[in-house]
């Protein structure tokens, strides 16, 4: 399997953090917070990761993180002309899967789950996507909702609904067959002319072969100051406990 982290955006809602800078690259108490997501990456076991950045602040990245060489994988890179969705940004990696599964992280997603059982379970399944999903008691609505059984297999997928049909929030972290290329080229522009990630996963769902799995803990480090508060604090902590390096 390819690994593939979304780091563009203009994460207008940080300015003026994020005016000369891509939020990404801000810190998460004691590193960046893109050094996150590839350290989820390794320690899953991929070896070979494309990140996705806006024209800009594409060289930052490759100043700050070279060749990958320190987090024991290659990292390649891909530019996102327009910030047009994460469905669009999945679909800068069709070159670099070559035909193979992918695993795809949001780059403010932080999170302690350890991937690699349920990569190296995917990578022999002969189709299907996979999303990951956490018990929000309030906050679901404001993302994805999940609605599942009890065998893991995903009954509904959507987006920010007024009327939740469980508390399960869709994270940023997705697994999908070689497929999703194809399926990417089906798909129209939501209302806010984006391709949305929620529309690729329905693809999936409609063909019966989309799962999810839960997390404990995970947070969206760049949706707020709020927010990125919240990660720095719980990052702090999880580290002070031995449960992130």
């Amino acid at each position: 399997m390819k690994g593939v982290i979304l780091a563009g955006g203009l994460a207008t809602r940080l300015r003026p953090l994020t005016l000369v800078t891509n939020k990404h690259l801000l810190p998460v108490y004691n590193k960046p917070m893109i050094y996150y997501p590839i350290e989820a990456m390794a320690k899953a076991g991929i070896t070979e990761v494309l990140i996705t950045s806006s024209p800009d602040h594409a060289g930052d990245f490759t100043s700050l993180l070279k060749s990958g060489e320190h987090f024991g994988l290659s990292l390649f890179y891909g530019v996102q002309e327009n910030p047009r969705g994460i469905a669009d940004a999945i679909r800068l990696a069709k070159e670099f899967a070559k035909n193979e599964k992918i695993l795809v992280l949001l780059g403010d997603g932080i999170f302690n789950f350890d991937l690699r059982s349920i990569v190296e379970e995917f990578d022999k399944e002969e189709k299907g996507a996979r999303v990951f999903g956490m018990h929000m008691a309030t906050e679901s609505k404001q993302y994805g909702v999940i609605e599942m059984a009890d065998d893991g297999k995903v009954l509904s997928i959507e987006e920010k609904p007024e009327n939740p049909k469980s508390d399960i929030a869709q994270t940023g972290i997705y697994m999908y067959d070689e497929h999703v290329f194809d399926y990417i080229k089906t798909l129209t522009p939501s209302d806010r002319g984006e391709l949305e990630v929620t529309d690729l996963n329905n693809k999936y769902l409609h063909e019966g072969t989309l799962k999810c799995h839960i997390l404990e803990w995970w947070i969206d480090a760049g949706t707020s100051y709020d927010e990125l508060l919240r990660a720095n604090n719980l990052v702090a902590q999880k580290v002070k406990e031995g449960e992130l390096s």
